[in-house]
């Protein structure tokens, strides 16, 4: 082995022919190989904390009402030209 480089864990996948050309249709629309797309979608399902785009959002609503503050006033309707509510009871 040459001095700098290193060895990469291995696991073996056994894919029925359908998903393996899903995995080869997403690698390529990515731009990667499929062991690179395999171990991004496996870092973003697997991973036990929030993204750090998620945490960056955190305190940024100051206006946004929490869940424990009940007595927080909810915003008023808004009426959206061209959107029309349905009420379940005019259906019956």
């Amino acid at each position: 082995m040459e001095a700098g480089s290193h060895t990469m864990p291995r696991i073996t996948l056994y894919l029925d022919e359908a998903t393996q050309a899903l995995v080869e249709q997403a690698a390529k629309a990515h731009g990667m190989s499929k062991s690179r797309w395999v171990a991004e979608i496996i870092r973003k399902h697997a991973a036990h904390e929030w993204p750090q785009d998620c945490l960056g959002l955190a305190g940024r609503f100051a206006d946004f009402p929490l869940r424990e503050d009940s007595s927080a006033p909810l915003p008023a309707d808004v009426s959206v030209p061209g959107l029309q509510w349905l009420n379940w009871h005019d259906t019956a």
